[in-house]
């Protein structure tokens, strides 16, 4: 072999590493996902598995090893389904397409340019996976005294990565080439990608999920997608591991690693040199023109200037939907949430108001988060035409209006009516929730005209938008989230609940003690609902002046 995919490889793994460091946010993103879920695995393994190891090596029955035997096959199993299934991911969105093609794929041949790609991703996973091994292994070697669980245990990872890596490579490789160059699916690609979605947290948040991966975990056990698992027994004292297991799996990852290889490398030749699915328009059933029908009804009643600025913010944000995704960031955090709504078949009356609080929040973040850096390129010639800050404010204000107030009514009346909540307060709720319609985005105008952001990001590893700032979302966030909490302090009258909770909670924390009186909770919730209630307009005032006044450097 060549140093020559060597190279490829270092620099594909330094590039995306460099991509990685370069922004704070996926570097932040990173961090919290290292820390919730590798770090409490290695936290729990930390404090179990000395215990464990020292009980293994003390004895154990038949039973017991025979239970071994069956968790560790199963596990390593559908570990290796699940990193077939992250790496095709990753090879989908960013392995599947090479930088610079234009220069890598002529410098070097194809067959160096696959294999130093696809090593670049074993060596990806394996930052993620080495290091969590290496401790776990070590946390149980400490306990059973003997260092070969540590040896035996990379070895494994090692099988794992070397087989699974390749053949997600194959996988997500053909996926792409399905949904861009294969023009029958290519043409709804969205609506395919979409759907996937759906299913994938759909099946988590019914509980699906966890029974395909039970049932998965039981079948595989002895089939050979299990046998590297007995790598992991070798090392495991008073727990038999078969020798031609072992064998097998090490003749089976070396033959199938390289079939995947050599089928990753044909796939790449097909699907880098293959030209990207191409529609024509004329090819496609004539439909009515929805952007005439709401040019219509805007102009019953919204000046021209308005309605330009309304119908492109829609005809904008349809045309590319990916500037909308950071809307559905906070959606990620609900999974758990919703997935107890969904098998205990109740809506808690919280869940129904948070839920009605996200509609709120989402209106404000689709069109008039960042007014000013939305405008792009087009910039210099908006802000020095005849179009006003308060034409051009208003049109952003009723786009968001128009296309979440509907939403809004919808969602807040079904939750209103599933969960226990009365008439009364289903009527209160849908009555704020279209509300917050109409002022979120007047709050937000102001807020993302302060903090703009002119510059695209990387929304995936391969496509750029202009997204609004982070103090923008930060402080939009929090102008929303205080007053609503003022007002469940006010209308639930928790003010002397809070102010025995805070004294309770300083009396139990270093530094000196705290007391809040219920009088004061009372004037500080009223104040910050007050000042809640005028933001919006101070802040639209703020973003028609900025705009009137903005000057280009």
């Amino acid at each position: 072999m060549s140093r020559v995919p060597l190279v490829v490889a270092r620099t594909e793994f330094r590039r995306t590493v460099r991509a990685v460091s370069s922004e704070r946010t996926k570097l932040l993103m990173m961090a919290a996902l290292a820390v919730f879920m590798l770090g409490s695995v290695v936290i729990a393994g930390g404090y179990l598995l000395p215990e464990l190891g020292e009980q293994l090596a003390e004895g154990v029955t038949a039973e017991g090893a025979a239970m071994a035997t069956e968790l560790v096959t199963g596990g390593v199993a559908v570990g290796w389904l699940f990193l077939i299934f992250m790496a095709g991911i990753r090879t989908f969105t960013s392995a599947a397409t090479v930088d610079k093609p234009a220069f890598l794929l002529t410098s070097t041949s194809l067959r160096n340019t696959v294999i130093g790609v696809i090593a670049a991703e074993i060596l990806l996973f394996g930052v993620w996976l080495v290091p969590p091994a290496i401790l776990l292994s070590g946390a149980f070697a400490y306990g059973a005294g003997t260092i070969l669980p540590v040896p035996f245990t990379l070895l494994a990872v090692a099988l794992v990565l070397v087989t699974a890596v390749p053949v997600g490579f194959v996988v997500g490789t053909w996926v792409r080439h399905l949904v861009t160059v294969y023009e029958p699916i290519a043409r709804y690609r969205v609506v395919l990608l979409i759907g996937f979605w759906v299913v994938y947290f759909g099946a988590i948040m019914t509980g699906q999920f966890n029974v395909v991966m039970g049932r998965l975990f039981t079948a595989l056990q002895d089939s050979p997608l299990g046998w590297p698992g007995h790598l992991l027994l070798a090392g495991v004292p008073n727990v038999a591991a078969s020798s031609a297991t072992i064998a097998g799996a090490i003749v089976g990852a070396t033959l199938l690693s390289t079939v995947a290889f050599a089928v990753g490398i044909a796939s790449a030749r097909i699907h880098w040199f293959a030209d990207p699915a191409r529609f024509e328009e004329s090819a496609e059933p004539a439909q009515p023109d929805s952007s005439n029908r709401l040019a219509g009804l805007l102009a019953r009643g919204v000046a021209r200037p308005t309605q330009t600025v309304t119908l492109t913010a829609i005809r904008r944000t349809k045309r590319a939907p990916i500037r909308l995704v950071y809307v559905a960031y906070p959606l990620f955090g609900a999974i758990g949430f919703v997935q107890g709504i969904i098998q205990t078949g109740t809506v808690p009356s919280y869940a129904a108001v948070i839920l009605s609080l996200y509609v709120i929040w989402a209106t404000g973040a689709l069109f008039t988060l960042n007014p000013l850096g939305d405008l792009g390129p087009a910039l210099p010639a908006v802000v020095t035409s005849p179009l006003t800050g308060r034409q051009a404010i208003s049109g952003l204000v009723v786009a968001g209006t128009l296309v979440a107030a509907p939403v809004a009514l919808v969602v807040s009346l079904a939750l209103g009516l599933i969960s226990p909540l009365s008439l009364e307060q289903t009527a209160a709720l849908v009555a704020g929730t279209v509300v917050g319609t109409v002022v979120t985005p007047a709050l937000a105008t102001g807020i993302g005209s302060t903090f703009p952001r002119f510059g695209s990001v990387n929304v995936t590893n391969n496509r750029e938008a202009v997204m609004p700032s982070k103090t923008a979302f930060v402080v939009y966030s929090l102008a929303i989230v205080l007053p609503a909490a003022a007002a469940v302090v006010l209308y639930t009258d928790s003010p002397d609940m809070l102010a025995e909770l805070i004294t309770t909670v300083s009396a139990w924390t270093p530094g000196p003690d705290v007391s809040v009186s219920a009088r004061g909770i009372t004037i500080t919730a009223w104040a910050v609902l007050v000042i809640g209630l005028v933001a919006p307009v101070v802040s639209s005032l703020y973003a028609v002046e900025r705009f009137d006044w903005y000057t280009l450097d």
